[in-house]
């Protein structure tokens, strides 16, 4: 059903651009995806993108580990915290028809792209700065915000299989302080965990099986668009980056809600 050459395209784009922007890229796999293969059920679609996803944040990570762009200990407490939705979310997509799916789907985006145009800067990072934020740690009070945040996010990410970044990195740059950067690098960080285990519940669940084909063209050309869109990170202003993600976000929105 779908062809090699163009999943090979996809997933260097998503690979460059979910990078770039440090949401992971699911946000515009799903709904490709979903426009590609109207017959498969949300469940085989949101675990092949939680694949995709893991890849390119891995690869991403790796990246901006050489960067020293990632807040470690901030973002082993949002992974830990977000382990338990993950499960759930990969657990409760097998009862969601697809009717109910897309439409679901196609409002969140479009929610979260109307929050990131009107909110969408953070804090300038100095050309010079190369020292991580620290206002998680430093600040108690953002603790609990964190950790229910994560739980809510893993939970997003394996029901509608899109990584969490989206949330993830307006909610650092907005209410935790951090620079747009480092939040994109931090939010691969934590990606890598919170994918990995949704991938796995949804392994368990056997809505992998089939789909072969797919992860070997997606994954490689994911993991090559990833360092590129590491890259590009450096060279785009923070603001014009959670912009783009804005309009992204709504375009592809729209199209599932009036498809």
């Amino acid at each position: 059903m779908f062809s090699p050459l163009l999943l090979i395209v996809i997933g260097f784009s998503i690979g460059t651009f979910g990078t770039l922007v440090g949401a992971g890229g699911g946000f515009i796999l799903i709904p490709v995806l979903l426009l590609m293969a109207p017959t498969y059920p949300p469940e085989k679609l949101t675990a092949l993108s939680l694949v995709v996803i893991f890849f390119n944040s891995l690869s991403g990570t790796i990246a901006y580990a050489r960067k020293k762009r990632i807040d470690y200990k901030a973002g082993l407490i949002f992974a830990a915290a977000s382990v338990p939705g993950a499960i759930l979310g990969a657990t409760v997509i097998q009862e969601i028809p697809r009717q109910t799916f897309d439409p679901i789907f196609g409002t969140v985006l479009l929610v979260v792209a109307i929050y990131l145009f009107f909110r969408p800067l953070g804090k300038k990072l100095p050309p010079s700065d190369h020292t991580p934020p620290k206002p998680f740690l430093l600040n108690n009070r953002f603790i609990p915000m964190g950790i229910s945040l994560s739980v809510g996010v893993g939970f997003l990410s394996s029901l509608l299989g899109i990584g969490g970044g989206v949330v993830h990195v307006p909610t650092m740059v907005n209410f935790l302080g951090f620079p747009v950067h480092y939040a994109t690098a931090t939010s691969h960080f934590v990606m890598v965990f919170m994918t990995g285990i949704g991938t796995l519940t949804h392994l368990y669940h056997g809505d992998l099986h089939g789909m072969e084909t797919e992860i070997l063209c997606l994954a490689p050309a994911v993991i090559i668009g990833a360092q590129l869109g590491a890259y590009l990170s450096e060279k785009i202003k923070g603001d014009v980056i959670i912009r783009a993600l804005s309009v992204a976000l709504a375009i592809v929105g729209l199209r599932l809600l009036f498809a």
